[in-house]
């Protein structure tokens, strides 16, 4: 019997944590799009966090294009805060992160 207790409770805290997921809010948004370039951030409450910004960059004569740099960051199902840092340029996208593999 207590055997079927505590299993009825974790499960009764895994659902609440996916109705948590589903039911997030926007707590803060700014934004800000301009002609060479544009910026975000926002913070939600299941507590993932974003922010990037991006900058035209002139490669040549003919050819530019948006440099975006940002971080995004976010709870774990294991409890620990992740986050990732990143630069997409004419390198591609390149994260970092302490959790991300190293080439």
């Amino acid at each position: 019997m207590k055997l079927i207790v505590a299993f009825a409770a974790l499960i009764a805290v895994a659902l609440a944590a996916a109705v948590e997921e589903k039911t997030a809010q926007v707590l803060k948004y700014d934004s800000d799009v301009g002609v060479d370039g544009y910026s975000f951030q926002f913070d939600t409450s299941n507590g993932i966090q974003q922010q990037e910004k991006a900058e035209l960059k002139k490669f040549a004569d003919d050819v530019a294009a948006l440099v975006v740099r940002g971080s995004y960051s976010y709870t774990g199902s294991d409890g620990q805060v992740y986050t990732v840092n990143y630069v997409a340029d004419e390198n591609g996208f390149q994260p970092e992160a302490a959790h991300l593999p190293k080439a």
